[in-house]
């Protein structure tokens, strides 16, 4: 079991971060496998890749998300995000 908030943790803590979130994307082989979807700061810029190598410094190994979706997080009016939502939009991913 993976916790997504030790995983959003060490994500938020990127340089380039503005906001994330950690949801469960299925998988064959494993059941499920972390998948990040990552909102970046105005004139940042990062890759997946990176988001993946900062994750492998600061976590085991099988705690790292295996996939990164950049874009802006679906939040509800009061600014929670809707986590409901992108795991919807993992398992399409």
């Amino acid at each position: 079991n993976i916790s997504s908030i030790e995983v959003e943790d060490v994500i938020y803590k990127h340089p380039a971060v503005g906001a994330c979130a950690v949801v469960a994307k299925p998988d064959d082989k494993w059941g499920e496998t972390p998948c990040a979807f990552v909102e970046l700061k105005s004139g940042n810029s990062a890759t997946g890749a990176e988001i993946i190598a900062w994750c492998q410094q600061h976590l085991a190994r099988y705690k790292c998300p295996r996939h990164v979706v950049f874009g802006e997080i679906p939040k509800t009016s009061t600014g929670k995000i809707q986590k409901f939502r992108l795991r919807e939009m993992a398992k399409q991913a």
